[in-house]
């Protein structure tokens, strides 16, 4: 039997610097499957571990990559302690002038994708294993001009804490985790149209290594949602709050 952790999105940003994180934090696990487009970024992420990385090289969008991933876990005996879905994107803009396949694919990778590699992966799960999702603060209220992204991201918060609900019987715990603005490539590809920033990231933005080290310690806690930051924290409450009507009005004042 061979234990390990499944991270997708690792060739950069937040999925990258979960793979850091569990590699020098876990010891139990045999291998780290690192999963992503870009086989050079895994390549060079694989050379700073210190466990074995197999690379599963391919777009999640794609059934492919997720039929090989099932593929790999069928092949042998394996156990995972760790699934890291972390693969996602967003765009900034009014969907109406928006790419329909840019914002379909949102919801490829944010939403399709991350159902079906944790589908193939959860018959590979026992007793204290870990779910880790990303969504993000944009989960808690839907947001003009980022109208795919967040309804996506909802979907990965509500899904995620259905799920905890259904496995623990099985002691299998999952987290969401629900930053705000990260210092990652994520705003290369959200603001590439160049129509609107997002201002809120000025006095919002935190960094990966924060909102990793916060999300495992609240997997290990066994919490459904895990909030980084203060602003964040609070921009909760207050989407618990506020109608959201009032909050949708004020949103288009974070964006010039």
């Amino acid at each position: 039997m061979k234990y390990i952790a499944i991270v997708t999105g690792a060739s950069s940003g937040i999925g990258r610097e979960f793979a850091y994180a569990i590699d020098q934090s876990m010891n139990g696990i045999d291998e780290i499957w690192i999963v992503a487009r870009r086989k050079d970024r895994l390549e060079e992420l694989s050379a700073q571990l210190k466990h074995h990385a197999r690379i599963v090289c391919g777009d999640l969008s794609s059934r492919n990559t997720v039929n090989r991933i099932s593929q790999l876990l069928n092949a042998d005996k394996y156990k995972i302690r760790f699934l890291v879905n972390a693969a996602g994107y967003g765009v900034l803009g009014d969907f109406e002038k928006g790419d329909r396949k840019e914002e379909s694919g949102m919801c490829d990778l944010n939403v399709r994708a991350l159902t079906e590699v944790t589908h193939v992966c959860l018959p590979h799960m026992g007793k204290n294993s870990r779910i880790i999702n990303l969504a993000s603060s944009a989960a808690f209220v839907p947001q003009p001009a980022f109208a795919v992204y967040a309804a996506s991201k909802s979907y990965v918060l509500s899904f995620s804490r259905a799920l905890n609900s259904e496995l623990k019987d099985r002691q299998i715990y999952v987290t969401a985790v629900c930053p705000g603005p990260v210092k990652t490539e994520f705003f290369d590809v959200a603001e590439k149209h160049g129509t609107r920033t997002l201002s809120l990231k000025k006095f919002a933005m935190t960094t990966p290594q924060v909102v990793v080290k916060e999300a495992l310690r609240d997997s290990y806690a066994k919490k459904e949602i895990s909030v980084p930051t203060t602003v964040m924290k609070l921009f909760r409450v207050m989407c618990k709050i506020v109608p959201h009507r009032i909050i949708i009005a004020l949103t288009s004042g974070l964006y010039k």
